[in-house]
């Protein structure tokens, strides 16, 4: 009886089950807790591989711009140091003429002359040349004693400064500098790529630090093979000697000008007063001829030495040969400002660890890279704000910076009461937009080489991706790159989103 009326409750259990909603909501809150889960980490998957792929590319643009920088303050080192170079054979030819005093032996037969003729004027019946007379004999002892002043200074200024400018060139410490920034800066570059790349993989969440590569576009990485083929499209005229014989002969030329032009700066400095006050010992003359000559023997002495650095090939020379060539051999510009003068900045980062690993999987096998391309240059003159009037027919010496369009408040000028819109007919001058008289040319005697992002389409890049750098901070690594198996650059350059 017992037995059955067991059997019974349990029927009747099972007979009402599907009306007992007892304990339904704990099972819907599994399913749903299992299912936001799965979408939390879906979400969260998301949002740290869209942050780990824009700050990668931050990276990429920061570690090519950096590297990119550098380079070019590596130009512009070698630019300074050849003018450095060339001021120091102008003043050492200025300082050797002030320790042998040549000029100075020729004035005082020069002002015993005017002494004579003094009293000759001074006895003159004509009221105009006697004061003349008595002005030149006067003037004599004070020019004679301006020229013995000047001399002795001057070679009181040799005595100490002269023997360092001799040691300069004697030793060729200028060359071995410049040899010495083609060697480092490109290590220098690498290292700030890397830099850039570290500080932008922080915090890393558990992908390591992030690290970087900056590449030539010949698929070599920035700081290899400097002894052979330079980073710095730069060229060592010594060492390039044998190539190109008529490279030393203009390198020669270049250096030998700008030394002249640097003489004739501080004569025209030094020698005012002769020019203005003391014209009749003639020593301004004098002096200019005799630091010429000291400046013509310190390049004889120099024939082969202390020569400055050039440009291998300059965008202008490439100009010039592309527009002479005939249309079976046609220079690409383009190609030779990518060879010479564009990198590549790759970063590398570990694979990101998913979150729920069990559930979302990275099918990519190798680790996550982004890039950039940077471009050293020499840039435009800038747009100014220049003051033009009738009266100097040129630009004001006070540019002001801004665009067409963009009207600053302009300074007042003397004379132009209508706020500087002049009519140019009654003298008054207007402002005008115009460029700044800044240098442009491609060489390493300009000092404004700067660096500039542009876009990743060339065609190395392909290969540059599927090769492991061969840089020290990788080796312990083991950073595995994509195996892009036949992909080419035009391949890449359709799915490129840079």
């Amino acid at each position: 009886m017992c037995i059955r009326r067991i059997e019974n409750r349990i029927r009747r259990q099972f007979t009402c089950l599907h009306r007992d909603q007892r304990g339904t909501i704990s099972i819907l809150t599994v399913f749903a807790a299992i299912i936001l889960t799965m979408l939390l980490g879906m979400v969260m998957n998301v949002g740290r591989h869209a942050d780990g792929k824009l700050r990668m590319q931050n990276a990429a643009d920061a570690a090519a711009w950096s590297g990119g920088a550098m380079l070019a303050r590596g130009m512009n080192s070698l630019a300074f140091t050849n003018h450095l170079l060339s001021d120091i054979f102008a003043m050492t030819a200025f300082l050797r003429e002030a320790r042998d005093r040549n000029a100075e032996q020729f004035t005082p037969a020069i002002l015993d002359a005017w002494e004579q003729i003094g009293p000759v004027f001074a006895g003159s019946q004509f009221p105009k040349f006697a004061a003349l007379g008595r002005a030149i004999t006067a003037k004599a002892p004070l020019e004679r004693e301006l020229v013995r002043s000047y001399s002795d200074w001057g070679a009181a200024a040799s005595e100490r400064i002269l023997p360092l400018f001799e040691e300069i060139l004697d030793n060729e410490l200028i060359p071995q500098y410049q040899r010495a920034v083609v060697a480092v800066f490109p290590e220098i570059a690498q290292a700030a790529a890397g830099e850039a790349a570290r500080l932008h993989g922080q915090p890393d969440r558990g992908r390591n630090t992030m690290l970087a590569a900056l590449w030539r576009t010949t698929g070599q990485p920035v700081g290899a093979a400097e002894l052979f083929d330079p980073t710095l499209p730069v060229v060592d005229p010594v060492a390039y000697m044998a190539v190109d014989p008529e490279l030393l002969d203009d390198v020669r030329d270049q250096r030998n000008a700008l030394a002249r032009r640097y003489l004739n700066h501080w004569n025209a400095q030094t020698m005012y007063i002769f020019d203005r006050e003391g014209k009749m010992s003639q020593f301004g003359a004098l002096w200019r001829s005799f630091t010429c000559g000291q400046l013509e023997r310190l390049f004889d002495e120099n024939t082969m030495r202390n020569l400055p650095h050039v440009i291998r090939e300059d965008l202008t020379s490439v100009v010039k040969r592309n527009a002479e060539a005939d249309y079976t051999t046609v220079v690409d510009c383009n190609a030779h400002l990518e060879r010479h003068f564009t990198f590549i900045a790759v970063v590398y980062w570990n694979k990101l660890p998913e979150m729920l690993p069990g559930l979302f999987r990275n099918p990519a096998e190798a680790d996550s890279q982004a890039y950039a391309a940077v471009e050293m240059f020499v840039p435009r003159p800038r747009l100014v704000w220049y003051y033009w009037s009738p009266a100097s027919s040129g630009r004001g010496s006070n540019p002001i910076g801004g665009l067409p369009g963009d009207f600053p408040e302009l300074p007042s000028i003397p004379g132009d009461d209508d706020g500087g819109g002049g009519d140019g007919e009654t003298g008054f001058g207007r402002w005008r937009v115009g460029r700044q008289g800044v240098p442009t040319d491609w060489d390493l005697w300009n000092q404004r080489w700067s660096a500039r992002l542009i876009p990743a389409v060339q065609p190395a890049i392909a290969a540059i991706l599927a090769t492991p750098p061969p840089l020290a901070e990788f080796a312990a690594r083991n950073m595995r790159t994509p195996n892009l198996g036949s992909l080419t650059g035009d391949d890449l350059r359709q799915i490129n989103t840079h």
